[in-house]
């Protein structure tokens, strides 16, 4: 007889990536891998590395709940002068609208380019 798994309650957004930032500049990967992975299995660390992204890194989980957990023990962390601040990644979700204006446009310039070309539908 096995016993029913306890179900954790994941919370609206919550996914494997983690987007890191307040970072001190020098950070480097093997340092977050070192304190992100005592909350479970890595599979990448990328560091930003230009001037708008300084300071900032993603971290992505093999499991949603070792990132919830990292996330809810790290979020404020103190790590080299720095209190991080540990968020999900949230994806750009341009709306509908923006998405079918964005395949019409580029639907009229495939027509311009074909006509230009001298391209026939076959």
């Amino acid at each position: 007889m096995s016993l029913p798994r306890p179900t954790t309650k994941l919370p609206a957004g919550a996914n494997r990536i983690l987007f890191v930032k307040n970072l001190n500049y020098s950070i480097t990967g093997e340092d977050l891998y070192e304190l992100f992975g005592r909350y479970g299995s890595i599979r990448q660390i990328r560091l930003g590395n230009d001037p708008k992204t300084k300071g900032t890194a993603f971290v992505v989980y093999d499991d949603v709940t070792d990132a919830k957990n990292a996330l809810e023990h790290l979020n404020g962390f103190h790590l080299q002068e720095r209190y991080i601040v540990v968020l999900y990644h949230m994806p750009a979700r341009q709306d509908a609208a923006a998405q079918k204006a964005d395949i019409a446009r580029r639907e009229e310039e495939l027509a311009q380019l074909k006509a230009k070309h001298d391209i026939g539908e076959d």
